[in-house]
């Protein structure tokens, strides 16, 4: 049996799109009722069990649904009844307090672990409804990569498999720090040529902070890279971009929405610095977030770098 870890918006679209193919167990924090509610309308199939932490930690295979910043506290909580087991990070960050990814994360806590990552392009509304939807699974391990990929695939869930983990999670970490940066320039007026600039100079620092960490390039030209960060950076059902988009306008949004890039333009602007990785935009949405910086002066320092080849 799957079972999955986190019952919003995500976890509980995987817990359905699963459930069509196989039993899922699924336990969410508070969650008693068959009903998601970061997803309204969405119903659990009766081939999924709401159960307690205890039983849904029995099984081998675990999807962590949860928030990139909260994982690390959970499996340091928890690690003693999920180390050996095949856990699979379906978040995108960077952790603010090690600057690990992911599966850093979990092997920070849960040495024995087979750790893999589920990444890529996708709207948990969407996977809820059974649109069609292409993902990344990363894992070091080919043949558990392998296993994972057939037991995690369905009619609708196409799984592409990758042991480039490195640039699977800075891939889909990195381009909701940029996405932010793209409703930025959305909210502020600038247009949509200036959109195209961001994210093409985005797409850049992406590479060259993957790419110095070991990743490789096919990576992130690939699902978990170039793709999500066109998603992202284009649609408002994204919560880093709605955040950038109220960001650059100057107005509200609301605080119970996650906004996962807040805290890793946090930690990759650091880990870039003890890098020696220039990452512009990085560093501008990091102050920008911190209200280190006006957006005006933001803007300005962009737009005033030295030219240089491209």
């Amino acid at each position: 049996m799957i079972g999955i870890i986190g019952a919003g918006a995500f976890g509980g679209a995987l817990a359905i799109a699963l459930g069509a193919k196989q039993p899922v167990s699924l336990w969410g924090r508070g969650m008693s009722g068959r009903e998601i509610a970061r997803l309204p309308g969405a119903v659990l199939p009766q081939t999924v069990q709401v159960v307690g932490l205890d039983v849904v930690s029995r099984a081998d295979t675990l999807l962590l649904a949860l928030p990139a910043q909260a994982m690390g506290q959970f499996l340091a909580e928890h690690w003693r009844v999920l180390d050996g087991k095949a856990l699979v990070a379906c978040c995108k960050g960077v952790d603010v307090l090690s600057g690990f990814g992911p599966t850093g994360v979990i092997a920070q806590h849960c040495p024995r672990a087979r750790a893999a990552i589920l990444t890529g392009p996708s709207f948990a509304s969407d996977i809820a409804k059974g649109l069609p939807t292409a993902l990344t699974l990363a894992c070091a391990d080919k043949a558990e990569g392998e296993a994972l990929q057939q037991r995690l695939s369905t009619d609708v869930l196409r799984l592409y498999r990758t042991s480039d983990v490195t640039g699977a999670e800075f891939g889909g970490a990195l381009k909701n720090v940029i996405a932010i940066a793209a409703g930025v320039v959305m909210g502020a007026g600038l247009g949509e040529s200036a959109r195209a600039a961001l994210m093409t100079r985005g797409f850049a620092e992406m590479q060259r902070l993957a790419l110095h960490l070991g990743a490789r390039a096919e990576t992130l030209a690939g699902l978990s890279g170039f793709g999500d960060l066109v998603l992202t950076c284009t649609s408002a059902q994204s919560r880093n971009y709605r955040y950038g988009l109220a960001l650059g306008a100057g107005t509200g949004f609301d605080p119970a929405q996650t906004v996962e890039g807040v805290a890793t333009a946090k930690a990759v602007a650091t880990l870039s610095q003890h890098k020696q990785v220039d990452m512009p935009i990085t560093q501008m949405v990091a102050a920008l977030t911190q209200q280190k910086i006006t957006l005006e002066a933001a803007i300005h320092a962009l737009m005033s770098r030295p030219l240089k080849q491209e």
